[in-house]
């Protein structure tokens, strides 16, 4: 099973702030959908209650929620108590694409544990404020792609490049 973490990252490293994303970009969140749709994505407990209601359990995938309280009420969605027993979840369910979605300290996670094959990774051309960071990486040790380049628009607050990084091996 490959397993990628996908992300969209300012300048600054920010992801989020107050549980929140801190932009709105359409085009990024369709290939976000497109290249989650009908995957399992695994996210912790924080980046699930920031997801609207209506939109949770994010809909088309297998939802996977990181939390070790054995009562958290995950609703529709799967509950695993680590990231490792979420991973095998998956696998057991025979998915060969499972995607990290967030948030900050699950993507810490899961690059110390050496865990992710590909990272997709939306670089938003902006520093704006935000108490969630996108955890450092060495770039040396993957293999980066660009996707595409949108420029800011009348919908797009800020400029972005998705490009996509592929473990060295």
């Amino acid at each position: 099973m490959r397993i990628s973490l996908i992300a969209a990252v300012a300048d600054n490293g920010v992801i989020g702030k107050d549980n929140d994303l801190v932009w709105s970009l359409p085009d990024d969140m369709s290939f976000f959908k497109a290249s989650t749709r009908g995957r399992h994505v695994i996210m912790g407990r924080k980046n699930y209650e920031s997801i609207p209601h209506k939109y949770r359990p994010l809909p088309g995938r297998t939802n996977i929620i990181l939390s070790r309280n054995a009562e958290y009420d995950a609703s529709s969605a799967k509950r695993s108590p680590s990231l490792e027993s979420a991973l095998d979840t998956a696998r057991n369910a025979g998915e060969t694409d499972c995607f990290i979605i967030g948030g900050g300290q699950i993507y810490k996670l899961a690059l110390e544990l050496d865990v992710v094959d590909t990272m997709y990774i939306t670089h938003v051309h902006g520093t704006p404020e935000g108490d969630a960071f996108f955890p450092e990486f060495d770039s040396s040790l993957w293999e980066m792609r660009v996707i595409d380049d949108h420029p800011a628009d009348e919908r797009h607050e800020f400029s972005f490049t998705i490009c996509a990084y592929h473990r060295i091996k």
